[in-house]
């Protein structure tokens, strides 16, 4: 079923990869429950539907694509979620499900033609490299926020913290231990970090377990979103339009980039094409639209899954250990729930995601002037206005304006001039709605 023999894999070390992947990707079940939470969301409502959208998403992976890549919340789409969509527009959550529905099942449509491929080419590639960029610089900034080593300034809007408070001083504490174990390149570093980081906190005082360690899996509220033309009438009702299309096409640069690297990585790119492309894709819209209706942002493939390939991973064996260790997870939500209360534990992992999505700031032709001021506007502005959506606005607004004033209007992709338009409605006559 996997073909382990034409791979040149077997059982075991497709398992130890899965294992692999499953400690270096294991922070996203503390960390994205405890982002939805700002959002509103109940704790065990998020918490089980990561875990069921990872579970969904990555047994399509598996089992029709048999590839070892593991589908999941995706980290920068999360905050996106809670600090831009729910708290920027302040919205009920529900209504904020509802538009990651529909992006779902948009998604899912574009991974079913050819037209996915031609609006990746249509980007520029300055555009896609900082938007990745921006997000990491997004990340951190809320992992530095939620921890207090950033604190608010009535003036200049931010200082720094109180570095003698208990908090901070965690903080700290589990940034320096989970580097160390990044230096030396310990698989599930972010995850033995955070592990660590907790011990402190309990024997310090600041973390316990009151409500136990294992419960039986449940949905609080059950099914949040479940109809189409409702989710529409979401939509339009609070004009949330420039978010559809953030969450798009973040989630066509995640997936696609990310898949794209691990599958060569694993060489299984064969004669330049790759096989059951249209399953991949696939993979991580199913993985939206369940987790929407459950209670998660966007799911997309995991740049976490190059650990397990790194380990030997060849097959959706790999994926599908993650999906059975994801199982067992579902039963320890007391456990994780306590963990997620102290902010210190999983600030650090939020701060170091941010430098791995950075580095793409290498990649923009910074010696252009037309190519990175554009892209400069995408990675300062979406910190700077807790946005990823306005990121992107202002980038696509800024870019063809540059072409244009250099006469290379022609080198602009309609796709992007259309784009252009959208953001500049959006941001006149919705931004503020």
């Amino acid at each position: 079923m996997f073909q382990l023999k034409e791979r040149n894999t077997s059982v075991k070390i497709e398992v130890l990869a899965g294992l692999t992947t499953f400690l270096t990707l294991a922070y996203i079940i503390i960390v994205n429950p405890m982002i939805l939470k700002d959002a509103g969301v109940p704790f065990n409502q998020a918490f089980l539907a990561t875990i069921l959208a990872t579970i969904i998403g990555t047994l399509t992976m598996s089992l029709i694509a048999n590839y070892p890549i593991v589908i999941a919340p995706a980290m920068g789409l999360n905050a996106y979620f809670t600090y831009s969509v729910i708290g920027g527009h302040n919205l009920p959550y529900s209504v904020g499900f509802s538009a990651v529905f529909i992006t779902g099942i948009l998604f899912l449509l574009l991974s079913l033609t050819s037209f996915r491929t031609k609006l990746i080419q249509a980007i520029p590639a300055n555009l896609k490299h900082a938007i990745a960029a921006g997000i990491g610089l997004f990340i951190t900034f809320i992992g530095l926020r939620l921890s207090g080593i950033v604190a608010d300034h009535p003036t200049n809007l931010v200082q720094i913290g109180d570095f003698s408070s208990p908090k901070v001083a965690l903080t700290l504490i589990g940034l320096l231990i989970t580097i160390v174990f990044m230096a030396l390149n310990l698989n599930g570093a972010l995850f033995l970090g955070m592990i660590t980081t907790g011990l402190i906190a309990y024997f310090t005082g600041q973390l316990n377990f009151a409500n136990g360690f294992v419960a039986m899996p449940h949905l609080p509220k059950g099914i949040l979103v479940y109809n189409p033309i409702d989710s529409v009438k979401d939509i339009i009702e609070y004009g949330l339009y420039s978010v559809i299309f953030s969450f798009l096409l973040v989630m066509l640069f995640d997936t696609t980039g990310a898949l794209l690297a691990i599958v060569k990585q694993a060489g299984l790119i064969k004669n330049g094409k790759l096989e059951k492309g249209g399953s991949a894709f696939s993979a991580d819209s199913i993985g939206t639209i369940v987790g929407a209706m459950l209670g998660t942002s966007p799911t997309a493939a995991t740049v976490e899954s190059s650990a397990g390939v790194g380990a030997g991973g060849k097959t959706g064996l790999t994926s599908l250990t993650v999906v059975v260790l994801f199982v067992i997870a579902a039963f320890f939500s007391p456990m994780i729930g306590s963990v997620s209360e102290v902010a210190a534990i999983t600030a650090p992992s939020l701060i170091i995601v941010g430098c791995f999505m950075i580095k793409s700031i290498s990649e923009i032709k910074w010696d252009d002037f037309e190519e990175a001021f554009p892209a400069f506007l995408v990675i300062v502005s979406m910190p700077l206005t807790s946005s990823i959506a306005n990121g992107i606005a202002l980038g696509f607004i800024s870019y063809p304006i540059m072409k244009i004033v250099k006469r290379k209007f022609k080198d602009v992709h309609p796709f992007v001039y259309i784009f252009a338009v959208l953001f500049l409605v959006q941001l006149v006559f919705f931004a503020h709605k």
